[in-house]
Formats: structure tokens, sequence, C-alpha cells
């Protein structure tokens, strides 16, 4: 396959509802996962490091829980994230969530687990009427697999994160604020995850679309949130050490495959002047797990284990 081809696809479908491409997505925005080349990998582990992994097994939105909220962002605004976002775990995140609802609620998460997990939807673009919010487009191609882990720290031990801590990865405006807080947010194909890309990939027949997330993990040991929703948690420098008045927490990572189909163009939903970029991909996490959880998690990483 290559990139012509989908970008094509994607034009003439986009026509037939009556868009315009420069909306986006454009050829641009995509690229053939084998022009890629291999990138590094997570820095080496120390002997005062924190090994362990753990999976979280929470589904893949069966349930079909989507809204336009923002409950990080825009807390208290109905549509305030102006795209459609994807959940797992609670069941009852949306603008008007507070931590004591999300502490009430039930979740998809097979271990218990209450905490909210959301990234925006992925559409494919076959000529289907409008669906989306705000110009979004297209037909919503529920995720194959979600597989997310917990992940220690390679320079040190891990302490627990505070109940309620609010995360985010990527940034929804990257494509006019700049890339800086985009770099750990990457595209791959199932596969070839050494090769990964802030473009959409053209993968190869039988592989899966990936969107792969790294979440901050050095917490400032202060507030559940700051007013970027960045300032309170960062990510350690290149060899995986946090910064100075910062303590390592578990670090989340989550990788969504979909099974888009040959042939066709695809693209995540974005506020409108976002024009569809790959580069505008985010997800969040609130963290609802009570002690015994958390305790559970860091003894789990730091004793080295998978779990």
């Amino acid at each position: 396959m290559v990139v012509g081809v989908a970008v094509t696809v994607a034009v003439h479908s986009w026509q037939q509802g009556g868009h315009d491409e420069h909306a986006g997505p454009t050829s641009a925005d995509f690229v053939d996962i084998a022009d890629v080349p291999p990138g590094a990998s997570r820095p080496t582990g120390t002997p005062d490091g924190s090994a362990g992994k753990a999976v979280f097994s929470c589904g893949r939105n069966e349930n079909n829980h989507r809204n336009a909220d923002n409950v990080i962002a825009a807390p208290g605004v109905h549509d305030g994230a102006h795209h459609t976002h994807e959940y797992v775990g609670n069941l009852s995140t949306d603008g008007f969530s507070t931590d004591q609802s999300l502490a009430a609620a039930d979740t998809t998460c097979a271990n218990g687990d209450r905490s909210t997990y959301y990234w925006p939807v992925l559409r494919v673009f076959d000529g289907a009427p409008d669906a989306g919010v705000d110009g979004n487009h297209g037909r919503i191609l529920p995720p194959a697999t979600v597989r997310m882990q917990f992940l220690g720290s390679p320079t040190s031990k891990v302490i627990a994160m505070p109940r309620f801590l609010r995360v985010v990865t990527g940034d929804p405006k990257a494509l006019t604020n700049g890339p800086s807080n985009a770099g750990h947010v990457q595209w791959s194909c199932s596969g070839a995850t050494d090769r990964r890309t802030d473009h959409y990939p053209v993968c190869g027949r039988g592989q899966q679309v990936l969107r792969i997330f790294d979440f901050p993990n050095c917490w400032d040991g202060r507030g559940n949130d700051s007013p970027n929703h960045h300032a309170h948690i960062a990510f350690p420098d290149g060899n995986g050490v946090c910064g100075h008045g910062t303590f390592p927490v578990p670090q989340l990572h989550v990788e969504i495959g979909y099974d888009v189909p040959t042939g066709a163009t695809y693209a995540i939903d974005t506020f409108p002047d976002q024009l569809h970029s790959p580069v505008t991909d985010h997800s969040d996490f609130v963290n609802v797990m009570i002690d015994a959880q958390m305790t559970a998690l860091v003894g789990c990483l730091n004793q080295g284990r998978d779990c």
C-alpha cells in the first residue's frame, strides 16, 4: 500500500460528503511505515531502578462510552473538548464528573480500578454521513486492541501517586502551539513498533495502526493538577532521571490498535483549527485507584515483577 492510494481514497470520500480536503488530513499527514527509521529504545535500567510491569485489562470500550467532554481541561462544560473522546475504565466520566462521582462509579477494569482513561476517537472516511461535533467527520472505528500497562523508573524506585491525580500526554492544539508537549505521543504499526512517527502511518496488509501514549511520571509532590495540566508532573530526562524537586511515580503506557480497512484513510477527531493533524493526538488519565490498589502497583514495579 502506498500513501498516494490512501490519500486518494480519503479525498474521494470527503468530496462525496461535501467536504474540502483543506480541512485535513492531507497527504503530508501520512507516511509509509517502511519509510520510518527505527528509533531509540527505552533507557537501560540500573540496579536502583524499578523494572516491574503491571498490565491493566480495562477492555476496548465495548460499551461505547463516548462524549465530547473533557473533565480535566474543561470541567463543568458540555462538549468542552469540541471533539469526541473514547473512554475505558470509569463508566461515569463526563465533563461534570467530580472526584466523588468517579470514586462511586463502576468500571470496565478487571481489577476494579475506577480510574478514567480517554483519548480522541479515530474515524475512517468512507462516505458515511457526518456524525461528529465541530466539523469532525467519518465513521468511528472502535479499537481492536487496547493495551495498558504501568512501568517503573529505570533509575530509581517509584512512590505512590496521589488519588485523583490528573495526568495528560500530548497537546490537542499542537498544530498551532508547536510540538513542545507532543513528543511522547507517537504512531506505529503492529509488528513494527521500533518505527514510530508523528504522522499517520500507512501500514502493510495485516498490520494494525497503533497509537502509542507515554505519560509523564515525575510528580512535584504537591498538586493533583496545575493550570496548564503539565506543570505538576513532567517527563524524565533521556536517561530516565526525574528532575530536581520531582519524584518518580508509576508511568502509564497505552497502545491502541485499529483494524483500518485496506485502502481506507483515517484521522482522529480534533479541534476545528487543528485540521485533523496527527500531531494533536493526546490522552488523559485521572487516577482513582484506592490505596490498596496503588500500594500493590508500587510494590509490583519496585520488586521488578510482571503483574
